[in-house]
């Protein structure tokens, strides 16, 4: 049971109602946690809205499976029951990928170890780990495959580390308020 209540979207304020109605407009959905977290506006914007803006731009940049399979790494390693749960489901339901059986890329175990890395010791990417993932961008591209600059490769790092920091986000904030899965 969580720590905290969920907001009833028939009964809650307007300004929270109205937050609820342009998620669902944008094709979100309302989840436990977003109904945990729309006790504050601020707060369901820092930690969801963002987190949306930017897998959405992670997926335009590497591919949805890439980005699914790269947040999942980052909920596992987070050890974060909801998240964990949620993309496992994605996997399998979106991607026809068993979790407890792999099949990855080089590039997807690349993705996976970054996001492991990133969810509990962020301080223990080497240069080496970080600089091969760039460098597989740089040779095999990103979402559509073309070889990226190293201006590009470095956005992609970029977005992929504050994507992973948002999971970690995420994944506290389910933790802490023992958000119900």
């Amino acid at each position: 049971m969580g720590r905290i209540s969920q907001i009833d979207p028939e009964t809650a304020p307007a300004a929270v109602k109205a937050a609820i109605w342009k998620h669902i407009a944008e094709g979100r959905k309302i989840t436990n946690e977003k109904r945990t977290l729309l006790h504050n506006v601020n707060a369901f914007n820092a930690v969801e809205v963002a987190s949306y803006a930017l897998d959405d731009d992670l997926q335009a940049l590497i591919g949805k499976l890439d980005s699914d399979l790269f947040e999942y790494a980052v909920s596992v390693s987070n050890d974060c029951l909801v998240c964990t749960t949620y993309f496992a489901r994605l996997l399998r339901e979106e991607h026809g990928i068993d979790p407890g059986d792999f099949h990855l890329t080089h590039r997807q175990e690349l993705l996976m170890n970054f996001g492991k890395k990133l969810g509990h010791t962020p301080k223990e990417i080497t240069d080496e780990e970080f600089e091969e993932l760039k460098q597989e961008f740089i040779r095999n591209g990103g979402k559509d495959g073309e070889p990226v600059d190293e201006e590009k490769a470095e956005e992609i790092m970029v977005v992929l580390t504050a994507m992973g920091a948002m999971m970690v986000a995420n994944n506290y904030v389910n933790d802490a308020l023992r958000v119900d899965v």
